[in-house]
Parts: structure tokens; C-alpha cells; sequence
């Protein structure tokens, strides 16, 4: 029996499928969904420290999309949607400035603290101080919100490092912009880390760097999905290439 392909390379083509050729109908589906439900409208924000800068205690350094350096939070198997952020912060709409920090504030709130006691956000705060998140198998199952990958980005994470994803979670990340979900080669990676390890993610090598254990693991490459979420979502990746109008022109 062939094996089943990844959930990252089905979610990757199934999301840019319809970007590639676009049709009046598929328009007027996003439009109403971005009615419906305003958590594709979202900005991104929050601590992104390139390696190269990581010498440098305290400076500050503009974004990269192709390396991201700094302590890693980690969970473990079938992390659901309902624990990265609660249903009953499902209210917040992320397109407003100070719910989108208030939704970041509520990331992984919904983790037993029993098994997870140090928080993702600390008390009192909107951020954290975790720019990647390492999980294993089934990350982002249960319901399909768009607010879960939103909120992991709004607190300041840009990346989770999984052994396997949900496809809506998958897709509902690259769709708004707010997280690069990177898909491991092997299992039991969050196994061998540790909450507060300092790690680099290398999106152009496809490597997961754990410098505090010295381990090195491999990623399977975003693909055409990393342009989308470069651009900061299927949104402003269609206007970005000419797909749908830019908000100047329309």
C-alpha cells in the first residue's frame, strides 16, 4: 500500500491551488468568509530574533523570514485547538489592535497546568517570550478556528515545529499569515527539548537547531506555502501578485 502523503504537502496544494488560478466565484467566497469572520484580516506581530543577531545581547534587529532564533516552548502529542486558545475567547476579533494583543495574551491558555506549569504568556502579560513552538504528532486537531494560529502569532511566536499537523490548522496558518507550521522528518524531537532550550529554525536549509541539547534535526521544506505566509497571508499574497486588486486600487 502507497504510504499517505504528509499533511503538509496535501494542505500546501490544496491551499495555493486555487490561488494559482482564480475564479470569480472563489473571490466572492473569500470575501464572504472575510465577513464572517474578521481573523483573516491580521497583522503580524512580535519578537522575531534573526541568528545572525543572537551574538548580540539586546540589539535590535529588523525580521527574517529565512531564520528564527530564541527559546523554544514545548508540547506534545494532539495539542487541540480548544488548549492553544478557548472558545470563549473566540470573541476577540484579531483585526482590531488591542484584541489582537488580547487574543495573543490567551495563547495555549487552555494547556492543563498539571502537565504544562510554566505558562506560554506569562501572567500579566500580552507576548511571550517563546519564538517557537515544538510539538508532535496531530498538532492543532479538534475544531477548525482560525483564531488558534492567529493567537500563537499575536503573542510573538513565528513557528511551530511539529511532528504532524490537522490540515485546517495547517491551512488556517498559511491563510492568515501568523506562523510558519514546519513539519519534522522524524519523530521525537519534542521528546528530546525542553521549554526555554534556545533553538534556530533555518527556512532555507530545513533544519531545527536545539544548540542548548546540540541536536540538529531536518524539516520537511514549507514549499510554496512559505511565499504566502511571507507575505503575510493568502489575502495580501494575491494582492502582493496581482491576483485580486491591492487595497490603493480597489
Amino acid at each position: 500500500m502507497a504510504a499517505a502523503p504528509s499533511a503538509t504537502a496535501v494542505s500546501t496544494a490544496a491551499l495555493l491551488a486555487p490561488i494559482r488560478a482564480p475564479t470569480s466565484a472563489f473571490l466572492r467566497r473569500t470575501q464572504l468568509t472575510r465577513h464572517r469572520d474578521h481573523s483573516l484580516k491580521c497583522r503580524r506581530a512580535g519578537p522575531i530574533v534573526p541568528a545572525a543577531a543572537a551574538a548580540a545581547a539586546g540589539s535590535s534587529s529588523s525580521p527574517s523570514s529565512a531564520v528564527f532564533h530564541g527559546e523554544c516552548f514545548v508540547v506534545g502529542d494532539n495539542i487541540d485547538t480548544d488548549q492553544i486558545i478557548p472558545a470563549e475567547h473566540l470573541t476577540l476579533v484579531p483585526s482590531k489592535p488591542d484584541e489582537y494583543r488580547k487574543l495573543g495574551s490567551f495563547a495555549f491558555a487552555g494547556l492543563p497546568s498539571a502537565a504544562y506549569p510554566t505558562p506560554f504568556v506569562a501572567p500579566g502579560e500580552e507576548s511571550t517570550r517563546y519564538a517557537v513552538v515544538v510539538g508532535g504528532a496531530n498538532f492543532g486537531c479538534g475544531s477548525s478556528r482560525e483564531h488558534a494560529p492567529v493567537a500563537l502569532g499575536a503573542a510573538g511566536a513565528r513557528a511551530v515545529v511539529a511532528e504532524g499537523y490537522a490540515r485546517i490548522f495547517f491551512r488556517n496558518s498559511v491563510a492568515t499569515g501568523e506562523v510558519y507550521p514546519l513539519e519534522l522528518t522524524d519523530t521525537g524531537a519534542w521528546k528530546e527539548c525542553k521549554t526555554g532550550d534556545v533553538v534556530t529554525v533555518d527556512l532555507s536549509n530545513s533544519v531545527f537547531i536545539n544548540h542548548t541539547s546540540g541536536k540538529e534535526y531536518k524539516l520537511k521544506p514549507i514549499g510554496d506555502a512559505g511565499p504566502v505566509i511571507e507575505a503575510g497571508g493568502i489575502f495580501a499574497y494575491a494582492r502582493k501578485t496581482g491576483m485580486i486588486a491591492s487595497k490603493a486600487a480597489a
